[in-house]
């Protein structure tokens, strides 16, 4: 395998051109919208993740490979209604990354912590008023918990999050476990975390008001 910059591009053009041909001759990839893609991209991301635990380097390739194919059917389908193309996805993101990255791309020292950060530059970017803001409703509650809680510690919002130290085995033994318990008294849990965490996002934006007033 090569990884230069000029066969890195000259592949990624090579795909660029398969799927405007696709697009133009293949009846399948004619009719899809981005709606009807979606379905194609959990999957495709899923099959990376397993890929990442349990497979080959060869298997992360081919995965990887069919998430970019994801990338690049969205990008055809906008640019050919004129909304965005390959290029505007690309710089967008290039110039995201270092404008959040002043202690690489200008003069600015290296922040104690980086993830911290990132978040502040992102929230101020966004122009959110929550650290909570902009977390997607369509997460599952466990990713959404996890989202929120960060969001919460990072940017420092005055709110009681347990903290007792703990190793991923417990972790998972837990979860699995309260899960049992919940499927035993015929509760969702998905159901109960997600109203957990809504009143965790509501306990968090009505602290970041005191703490505004205060």
């Amino acid at each position: 395998m090569t990884d230069s910059a000029s066969e890195t591009l000259i592949q990624l053009g090579r795909l660029v051109e398969v799927m405007h041909t696709l697009r133009l001759k293949c009846p399948w990839d004619a009719q899809q919208t981005h709606e009807s893609l979606m379905t194609y991209l959990i999957e495709e991301t899923c099959e990376v993740i397993e890929a990442v635990e349990n497979g080959s380097d060869e298997e992360l390739v081919e995965e990887l490979g069919d998430l970019l194919l994801q990338v690049f059917f969205h990008a055809e389908i906008a640019s050919e209604s004129e909304a965005f193309t390959l290029a505007d996805v690309a710089q967008q993101v290039s110039d995201k990354l270092i404008a959040r990255h002043p202690y690489i791309y200008s003069a600015a020292s290296v922040p104690d912590d980086v993830w911290e950060s990132w978040e502040i530059k992102k929230k101020a970017e966004k122009q959110r008023e929550s650290a909570v803001d902009g977390i997607p409703d369509t997460l599952s509650a466990l990713a959404r918990a996890n989202k929120a809680v960060t969001r919460i510690r990072t940017h420092r919002v005055d709110v009681d999050l347990a903290d007792e130290p703990i190793v991923a085995e417990e972790v998972g033994q837990a979860i699995l476990d309260i899960v049992a318990r919940a499927q035993a008294q015929h509760i969702d849990p998905e159901q109960a975390l997600r109203y957990a965490v809504r009143a965790l996002e509501t306990a968090a934006r009505e602290a970041e008001q005191q703490q505004l007033r205060s």
